[in-house]
């Protein structure tokens, strides 16, 4: 018989219907069995007859009875088992086994420092920019607005393209500041160069492609072509950037970072730019032009970029991440127009769309201002830190047993050492002393160059030429 409990908080239905699965789910009232009619077990219980009637509806839609004019409600043919004990509980499926994708997030913590998770007084991080409470200040403005201000069309599903006004401002400042002029639909809107790269491999490629990549260079690009089953081929940098002539010759994509080299810094020379082009236009080859930090350039303005020299075959990128913070996962694919409706259509089906409040929130950011304001702000501090540090290595007498390059543009340096040097037992012994540096192993592929891609934009004037004096004197 089911019982009420009067002290009890769940309404009297959902008691009642709680204890009658009980009682059909462990056997206690086999299939078959005839359910008494809802008036006569109402007043047996005590309770109405809608209560009753309510908890016959929800056994009836849940599977548990069927009903019939003439049978009257009976308990469904339910196979009962009985609940296995704790020690006896069957194991769920295994998760199937992913190398690529093991190794690949295992390589990616490893290049960002995140293998030892000690807290280091001086950081030189080569991933992240400079915020300051002003920045905060600003940005939480823009998000209250958005907040806010948001119609309630912006909740709706949202163009896969991303929000038309972000990408009119983003097509603005790409005119004025970088001499790249497209049309509108020449850009889609994407979370991150790690999610743009995975979108242009599924659109683009074919699994089985080959694809080649700078060594060392940027790991997260590889690892994402080889997550997506291409053949990855590696080709040399030196201090000209992409040796073109090793690019593999059967390559459907390039990945090349011209602007400031995802590890040596190097420029890509002008010589080696249009033979870049030249070739990739001959063989029909994607190039994508990573310019991830390109605004940042201590001798002159910004580069001109190969997308602006030949847009029908390179996708160009651009990130929020070092101009911003890396937290906003807000970036940019621009290229060929067919080629972006094909990856709008990758993102609609597996994305759908970004979230919109970052994009409204970046949207006011850039028109009221902020974001230019910010970007002179930070181009002073960075202009200051650059300095400090090449001073430093200089004056410490680092430069000379050690190469520096990749020192007039971008947030890092290299300072690269001999072939034979023991790189990961100074990394670690300046770990142990509270200064943490970052291999140039870890952007490498299969090249064996040694040395420390040594970032400045978090780490104050004072702690630079600490942290370097501290670093000679445990190196030389």
């Amino acid at each position: 018989m089911l019982k009420v409990n009067r002290d009890d908080e769940r309404p009297i239905w959902q008691q009642l219907l709680d204890q009658a699965i009980h009682n059909i789910t462990t056997g206690k009232w086999p299939p078959g069995e005839l359910l008494l009619p809802s008036r006569e077990l109402a007043s047996l219980i005590g309770v109405s007859r809608s209560t009753i009637q309510i908890v016959y509806e929800e056994l009836f839609s849940r599977g548990y009875t069927v009903t019939s004019r003439r049978g009257g409600t009976r308990v469904s043919e339910w196979t009962y088992t009985a609940p296995p004990s704790e020690n006896a509980a069957l194991p769920g499926p295994l998760p199937p086994e992913l190398p690529l994708l093991n190794i690949g997030v295992d390589h990616l913590h490893h290049w960002f420092g995140n293998k030892d998770n000690r807290t280091a007084e001086i950081d030189f991080c080569p991933h992240e920019p400079y915020l300051d409470e002003h920045f905060h200040r600003n940005w939480r403005k823009s998000f209250l607005h958005a907040s806010t201000e948001a119609s309630l069309d912006s909740w709706a599903y949202g163009d896969p393209y991303g929000f038309l006004p972000l990408r009119e401002q983003i097509q603005r400042y790409l005119s004025l500041e970088r001499g790249v002029h497209v049309d509108i639909d020449q850009i889609i809107l994407t979370s991150g160069a790690q999610h743009s790269i995975d979108l242009i491999a599924q659109a683009l490629l074919h699994e089985g492609d080959m694809v080649s990549v700078e060594d060392p260079g940027f790991p997260a690009a590889w690892m994402v072509m080889k997550n997506r089953r291409m053949q990855v081929a590696s080709v040399p940098v030196d201090q000209h950037g992409l040796c073109v002539e090793r690019v593999h010759p059967g390559s459907k994509l390039v990945y090349v970072t011209p602007s400031h080299q995802c590890a040596a810094g190097v420029i890509m020379s002008e010589p080696r730019r249009q033979q870049l082009l030249h070739m990739t236009a001959e063989q029909r080859c994607w190039i994508i032009e990573d310019d991830y930090d390109s605004e940042f350039r201590y001798r002159g303005d910004p580069l001109p970029t190969l997308f602006s020299q030949q847009p029908q075959n390179t996708l160009y990128m651009m990130s929020f991440s070092k101009m911003i913070a890396p937290g906003i996962r807000i970036s940019a694919i621009v290229g060929p127009k067919e080629a972006i409706r094909q990856i709008a259509q990758v993102h609609e089906l597996t994305y759908r769309h970004l979230p919109i409040m970052e994009q409204l929130t970046l949207t006011h950011f850039i028109e009221h201002g902020h974001f230019m304001r910010h970007m002179r702000r930070v181009r002073n501090v960075y202009r200051r830190r650059h300095e400090v540090m090449t001073k430093a290595i200089n004056t410490t007498g680092l430069s000379e047993h050690f190469t520096l390059s990749g020192a007039e543009t971008g947030l890092h340096m290299l300072l690269e050492a001999d072939k034979s040097f023991g790189e990961e037992a100074v990394t670690k012994l300046a770990l142990d002393q509270g200064i943490r540096v970052y291999p140039l192993s870890t952007y490498c592929l299969e090249s064996d160059r040694k040395g420390w891609v040594l970032g400045f934009a978090k780490v104050d004037e004072g702690l630079i030429e600490e942290g370097m004096s501290r670093l000679a004197e445990m190196i030389l």
